[in-house]
């Protein structure tokens, strides 16, 4: 039997996966074991709750690739409103080192504010799917409350750096639906009156990160000190890199917290420029292969949230990468597919099977 392009084949037919958008993910995530087995000093049990987390988020992104978008837009406001909870739960009942941001029940410990990185752009797409596009101021103002809502309560935990993400998140869902140029101004305008506002509710170690940004050789053994390293990290790896498990800064722990924030100045230490060209190639490819499913969308709800969960996974990896390399205030934020975790780890597969979803569903329709 001979199959068109329309028809499903393979892979793509038995999980509703978009194949090539997969395997891109997959060289990123064999990239990211990699490295974690270098700078752990070959912990192989690292890397196998590393495994297991990632198996656990496949699972998810094959479930809900299987869940019609139309599903999502159903559920986006319970999903919304019990996200909302969860936060109200961490600030009271949170548990943590600096900052209460995860919730405990024994048997499970998760951060509810990654799960809005979800629900946030759900809720968005959801709102201006039967709206007139572009959105009208009101409707605007509506959007910012969903946004602005769990993004102090977030920043209440303290986590100022996922509640901007979060907040960017957003923003980005509100320009896919066609923000009024008039608006992105009024938008801009408010943005730079609340910069004030924001440094005064923000806590001292919050303060100095944002300073020692600015001026990381001040203090080079204090808050500049992971700068300085992560550069030296960077700068050290040359061409062709220092050779696998061979980086000084991360196999000798002077660069910290290797596995996670910054795991991509490790790989560049080790892999060099090209090793990093390469890295951020396969995130341009995801990225685009993304955009390509939003812009075939068959709908608003499914072309806004489609192009905002792609675009924001590569927001955090420029986040990340601006982070590391002294561009970007340091703002405690994981490498997608790479850095080690749990939450984090589900939550950018699960905005993969959600993008997926749209691909898959919007096949079937055109049938």
């Amino acid at each position: 039997m001979r199959y068109s392009d329309n028809q499903f084949t393979g892979l793509s037919a038995l999980f509703k996966i978009d194949v090539k958008l997969f395997v891109i993910v997959i060289l990123i995530v064999i990239i990211g074991l990699t490295t974690l087995f270098s700078v752990s000093g070959g912990d192989y049990n690292l890397i196998i709750k590393q495994l297991i987390r990632i198996a656990i988020g496949m699972i998810a992104m094959i479930f809900l690739a299987q869940i019609h978008p139309d599903n999502f837009r159903l559920f986006s406001p319970l999903l919304y409103i019990f996200g909302i909870i969860l936060l109200i739960l961490t600030i009271f009942f949170g548990v943590g080192k600096s900052a209460d941001r995860w919730l405990d029940f024994y048997i499970l410990r998760f951060q509810p504010s990654e799960l809005m990185k979800l629900f946030v752009p759900l809720m968005i797409a959801s709102f201006y799917s039967d709206k007139a596009l572009p959105p009208s101021l009101k409707n605007l103002f509506v959007a910012s409350i969903i946004i602005i809502t769990p993004a102090i309560l977030i920043a209440k935990q303290p986590d100022l750096g996922t509640a901007l993400l979060i907040t960017s998140s957003g923003i980005i869902a509100i320009f896919l639906s066609g923000i009024k140029l008039s608006h992105i101004f009024l938008g801009i305008g408010l943005v730079i009156g609340a910069i004030p506002l924001l440094w005064s509710f923000m806590y001292d170690y919050q303060k100095s990160r944002i300073l020692s940004f600015f001026s990381p050789s001040q203090d080079a053994l204090g808050t500049g000190y992971h700068l300085a390293q992560s550069k030296i990290s960077l700068g050290s790896g040359g061409l062709f890199g220092k050779g696998y498990m061979n980086g000084t800064q991360s196999q000798l722990d002077f660069l910290p917290e290797n596995h996670t924030d910054f795991i991509f100045s490790a790989f560049g230490e080790e892999f060099g420029f090209v090793g990093v060209f390469i890295l951020m190639t396969l995130y341009i490819l995801v990225t685009l292969r993304g955009m390509s499913i939003s812009i075939k969308a068959t709908d608003n709800f499914s072309r806004i949230l489609s192009g905002t969960l792609i675009l924001t996974i590569f927001l955090y990896v420029l986040v990340n990468i601006g982070m590391v390399v002294g561009i970007l205030p340091i703002v405690g934020a994981p490498l997608p597919f790479m850095s080690y975790g749990g939450t984090s780890m589900l939550t950018v597969f699960a905005a993969l099977g959600i993008i997926m979803s749209v691909k898959s569903h919007q096949r079937l329709l055109r049938k």
